[in-house]
């Protein structure tokens, strides 16, 4: 088995949370260099987790030789420089969600995946879940028939992460639009076949932010530092018939909400909780699917793809679709009038 040898671009939460442990857990891979434009972090990271090479400049440690692939896991609007600097050098990548913080820097990452021919993967792991490789499967095998509307929401009571990085646009490019909505919108298109958008109408709200009463379990924010918007919805029109409704918020005064669900016209079904509803015979019909099991995870699949030398688990194309999305339902708001999507 060929090994795998990897460096972390980014030494914050999601590299120490999310990226290390799940390359670790992966047989005959390793970790041998890590990257922070914070110097101090970077070393106390690689320090940590026995980490042997240490940068603060991603162009040097892509330039390693015995680099196989790279973990991008810096801010969102930071995605697109090292990602396109390790593809340039022959690296494969797995790149934290979103693609970017915009469209323009995901077409970018994904023009430099076709030149290079490696492998550029989207950290969005709710593709790997046993139930939407379930309704994925299902679809593909025309269980549902038509899809004519579907509807996704990760509404939070009050779940503000207040983290300066994640409230200045110029570092996360949005609020929970782009941070949780990414989630919940790309794998429910996955599941539908990921249809082509058209058309967009979204609203943004800051309703929580501007203040310093607001009673926030995650912790204080300054509100001056809360650049971005606290609640976002949007409608979004695909070719065919299929309509979407997107809600998404950090905070607001309804009880945490989330789960998706879509509607075909031979079937339809709730996704976190997953169930199916239909016709048979004389009745209307409920049930659960027996759930696909035992397929590899978010990472496993990476390596694998590596090795066999297959397509992207998670390919930057079906991706980018959502980042264009997102940049219609903020400009969209910005303007009160719905956006075409080209």
């Amino acid at each position: 088995m060929k090994k795998i040898k990897v460096g972390i671009v980014g030494c914050g939460g999601i590299a120490g949370g999310k990226h290390l442990p799940g390359h670790n857990s992966v047989k005959d891979v390793s970790i041998i260099a890590a990257c922070d434009i914070d110097k101090a972090r970077a070393k106390a990271f690689a320090k940590n987790h026995d980490i042997p090479n240490v940068f603060t400049d991603y162009e040097k440690l892509v330039e390693m030789d015995e680099l196989d692939a790279v973990s991008v896991c810096t801010p969102n609007n930071f995605h697109a420089g090292p990602t396109i600097a390790a593809l340039n050098a022959g690296k494969h990548v797995i790149c934290e969600k979103p693609i970017a913080a915009n469209a323009i820097d995901g077409q970018a990452m994904v023009d430099a995946q076709k030149a290079s021919g490696k492998i550029l993967q989207i950290g969005l792991q709710s593709r790997f879940g046993a139930g939407a490789r379930t309704l994925h499967k299902l679809h593909e095998d025309g269980f549902f028939g038509d899809i004519y509307y579907a509807r996704a929401m990760a509404m939070r009571r009050r779940g503000v992460p207040a983290s300066p990085s994640f409230l200045s646009k110029a570092i996360a490019g949005g609020g929970p639009l782009i941070d949780i909505g990414v989630h919940i919108l790309d794998v429910l298109l996955w599941m539908i076949g990921c249809p082509k958008p058209v058309e967009a109408f979204g609203m943004t709200a800051k309703k929580f932010g501007d203040r310093d009463d607001v009673i926030n379990p995650w912790g204080k924010w300054n509100p001056e530092d809360f650049e971005v918007e606290d609640f976002a919805m949007g409608t979004i029109k695909f070719e065919g018939e299929l309509t979407v409704t997107l809600e998404t918020a950090w905070a607001s005064h309804v009880q945490n909400i989330g789960g998706t669900f879509f509607m075909g016209d031979l079937a339809g079904a709730t996704y976190e909780p997953l169930q199916i509803y239909l016709d048979k015979k004389d009745e209307m019909v409920n049930y659960e699917p027996e759930l696909l099991s035992g397929l590899p995870g978010e990472f496993e699949s990476f390596h694998t793809a590596i090795r066999k030398d297959l397509p992207s688990p998670v390919p930057a194309e079906e991706v980018l679709k959502v980042a264009k999305i997102f940049d219609a339902l903020y400009e969209s708001a910005r303007i009160g009038r719905s956006v075409p999507i080209l």
